[in-house]
This record gives C-alpha cells, sequence and structure tokens, in this order.
C-alpha cells in the first residue's frame, strides 16, 4: 500500500494462563477443606499439586498495512482479538512475535476514562492528556475552548472527572483524543456508552479527521451500519487472525456469513455452549425457540411471533427481565424489542431453571432474514446476568398481506402496514398537520 501509516507484519501475541490444580470444587465448604489441606502440606513440608501453565495466543500472525488518511473499521466477534490489536498499537501492550512500524503521533480512546486521573479536574485532565500526546502547553490552550465545547461538559469543568458520569468521561475523553491532532486515532467500543446524538457527533468527527486533516482512523465497532457508512475499508478478525481485508461491503457481507454458523439451529451449535456472551455469569440462556404462534410452519410477513427463551441460573432469580431485540440480517438495523419489563406477565422471582414465552401482534414485516439479541436481567435491570448476540436467526417468508398479490421486498421498505386511501372534495390546506 502506498503512503503506509500503519504496518502490522506477523504480529503474535500469547499469553500465560495458569490455572491451579484440583480446582472443580466451588463451594465455601470445599474451598475451606481445600485451604487447610494446602496447609497441613505446607507443614509437612510436602508440595502441593503444581499449578497447569496453558499458552493462550490471543493474535496469530496478523498482518495489514493502513495508508494515510483512511479509516478501517475492524470487526469481528468478541474474543476474536480486536482489543488486543489496538493495545499494541497503541503501544499499551507489546507483540510476543512479528513487528509493527506506525509514523506519527497515536490518540487511542480503548476505554472508558483511559489516560484520565480521577482526582484531577477535566480541566486538568486536559492538559495531562495533551503532555501525554506530546502536546506543548501552547498548543492545547489553542484548542482547549473547541475541545471543551465538544465535550459539553462547561458546568462540570473543575469538578473531579472521578465524579462524571461514563457518558461525561466518553465525550471528555473522546474530545481530547479526537482535537490534539493525532495523525493516527484509535476508537473502540467505547463510543456506546454515549446517548445517540453524541455518537453521531462523534462519527461525523472521524470522518472530519479524515477527509478534511488527512488523519488516519482505526474503528472497532459491532454496529455494522456504523461501520459500513464510516469505513471504505474492513479487517474482520476470528480466533486471533486476520479472516479477510478489504471493501466494508464485502468484509461485512463475509462476516454475516460465518456469523451463521453460530445462528443456525440446524449447525449443532447449542446456544447454551457458547462462550462469546457477555453479563456477569450468574445465569445463562441455553435455549431459544422462534415460530410462528398460529403454528403455520413457516414465519410470514403477517405471522404473530412466539419466542421461547430457556435459561439456567445459580439461584431463583429476583425482578427478572428479558429482551429479545430482533434486526435485519443484512443492514443489522434494529427493528424492535420484546423487553418483558415493557408489557409485564413475568412474577417478581423465577425459580433456577425454566423459560419463558412472548408472543407479538403480527410482525408487518417484509421478507426477508433476520437475527435475534438475547439478554436477561435482574434486580429490575440493574444487573445484566447475561447477554448472546446473533443468539438465531430466521426468515420472514412471503405472504399476501394486502390481498392483492403485490408484496414489496425489504430493499423498499422494511416495515408494513394496512391503511386505507380515500379522494377528498377539497385539497388539504397547506400546513395543516404541522398545527395540529
Amino acid at each position: 500500500m502506498v503512503d503506509s501509516v500503519i504496518v502490522a507484519k506477523d504480529i503474535s501475541k500469547r499469553y500465560e494462563l495458569v490455572t491451579k490444580a484440583n480446582s472443580g470444587s466451588s463451594s465455601l465448604r470445599d474451598q475451606l477443606t481445600q485451604s487447610a489441606r494446602a496447609l497441613a502440606q505446607r507443614f509437612r513440608k510436602t508440595g502441593t499439586a503444581p499449578a497447569k501453565q496453558e499458552d493462550f495466543w490471543a493474535l496469530q500472525d496478523v498482518s495489514f498495512e493502513v495508508g494515510h488518511g483512511e479509516i478501517v473499521g475492524i470487526i469481528g466477534r468478541n474474543g476474536a482479538g480486536k482489543s488486543t490489536l489496538l493495545k499494541i498499537l497503541s503501544r499499551i501492550t507489546e507483540p510476543t512475535n512479528g513487528r509493527i512500524e506506525i509514523e506519527g503521533r497515536v490518540a487511542s480512546l480503548l476505554e472508558v476514562g483511559t489516560g484520565f486521573h480521577g482526582e484531577l479536574t477535566g480541566r486538568e485532565n486536559i492538559y495531562l492528556n495533551g503532555a501525554i500526546l506530546g502536546m506543548s502547553r501552547a498548543e492545547i490552550d489553542r484548542r482547549f475552548d473547541e475541545i471543551v465545547a465538544f465535550a459539553e461538559v462547561e458546568k462540570f469543568l473543575d469538578t473531579p472527572v472521578k465524579r462524571y458520569s461514563s457518558g461525561m468521561y466518553v465525550r471528555l475523553a473522546f474530545a481530547v483524543a479526537a482535537h490534539m491532532e493525532p495523525d493516527i486515532l484509535i476508537v473502540d467500543e467505547v463510543l456506546a456508552v454515549g446517548d445517540t446524538a453524541f455518537q453521531k457527533k462523534c462519527l461525523g468527527k472521524m470522518g472530519d479527521v479524515s477527509s478534511q486533516e488527512g488523519r488516519t482512523v482505526l474503528f472497532v465497532s459491532h454496529n455494522m451500519e456504523t461501520v459500513q457508512a464510516l469505513c471504505k475499508r474492513a479487517i474482520l478478525m476470528e480466533s486471533g487472525r486476520v479472516m479477510g481485508q478489504g471493501p466494508t461491503d464485502k468484509i461485512i457481507n463475509q462476516y454475516l456469513r460465518s456469523m451463521q454458523v453460530l445462528m443456525d439451529p440446524s449447525s449443532g451449535t447449542a446456544i447454551a455452549e457458547r462462550e462469546d456472551r457477555g453479563g456477569n455469569g450468574s445465569a445463562r440462556i441455553i435455549s431459544l425457540s422462534i415460530e410462528d404462534a398460529d403454528g403455520r410452519g413457516v414465519i410470514c410477513a403477517d405471522s404473530r411471533l412466539k419466542v421461547t427463551i430457556g435459561y439456567r441460573s445459580e439461584g431463583p432469580i429476583n425482578y427478572p427481565q428479558f429482551s429479545a431485540t430482533i434486526y435485519d440480517y443484512n443492514k443489522n438495523i434494529g427493528l424492535f424489542t420484546l423487553y418483558s419489563e415493557m408489557m409485564g406477565g413475568l412474577p417478581e422471582t423465577l425459580p433456577a431453571e425454566g423459560s419463558v414465552t412472548c408472543i407479538t401482534e403480527p410482525l408487518y414485516l417484509t421478507p426477508g432474514r433476520c437475527y435475534v439479541n438475547l439478554s436477561l436481567y435482574r434486580a429490575g435491570g440493574r444487573v445484566r446476568m447475561d447477554h448472546l448476540k446473533y443468539a438465531a436467526y430466521f426468515d420472514i417468508e412471503r405472504t399476501d398481506v394486502f390481498g392483492n398479490g403485490i408484496m414489496p421486498d425489504r430493499n423498499w421498505a422494511l416495515c408494513l402496514r394496512k391503511y386505507e386511501w380515500t379522494v377528498n372534495d377539497s385539497p388539504v390546506e397547506a400546513g395543516a398537520l404541522s398545527r395540529r
């Protein structure tokens, strides 16, 4: 690639995982027994079972180049190695093998508050971060007002950032990183913490940084619509390796095709066995059934959807909440969310294992493929126990919703509605709707 500012050649990163022998017991009694036994062995001067060491390769032979002024998206499932790669590019950690060449100053936004000191005020942290990036005080002074205005934290500028909300943290951190004139800006999924309006503002700024200022941006996101809108080129990672790189449309399609292995119920990959999930792990979604509520065998444009979610937890779940969000498979656009809190129907406490079912009104969606993200919460939504992206997919088949043989496709619209047209005797007064 001509005029490359980032060149990664055969980058690999190894971590050593150490597990203690006989660590299968998890009860408090078993742990106390093991501790007492270990203490007794120490007094008898006999060694305990040695710890097992296992190598885990977070990255393996990763190679790519990024040109001057490019915005490149990095996509892939959780655990694919994206964040590890960004940490190496940001010089937070060193690769085990391989070579990386970077030309210019790098500004990174990988985690909320990275590089901030909680006891310092927002004003002081702006100068601190600028100094870390190699900016002189005069340079920071010159961009200071722009940073504050962009972050929208004027009222809290002299407040210690430890009192900031996560959204305020992100706003200030992004504003500093984007305005300190870095040659390369690296942004992870952290922007998802901010509100929708600020996310759009950040995306616009990244576009300006690249197109108007000629700077390079690396952007990691699970939102394919955003990646497609912002990036002309993308890199797909899986299990620590680069599985593809090229035009964004092509790489996103490759990524979505690869997800079929996880989403297709016929593939044999059980939801209960999936490890690429979020939440605190105290409960697990173990099954999912999606079908036509009226037993038609296929899901049609006018079907009522029946969604049944099986779960297993460490104990009874107090104030449970389930959500199932349905997305368009190709456009990665959210269509609707089935959220138990909105409609009720669940008891205050669920047993440690069971299932719940939600039945919708008719969908009225155009034919096409959809996929489902699932979440399980307790304590009224305050604690997320499990979260599973791409839990399954299903196809919406054509059906004669309007009774006239005409069915729009998904390239024309996502949703259908029944309606009625009439002819009026006189024109509607201009602007009448807007005054109502």
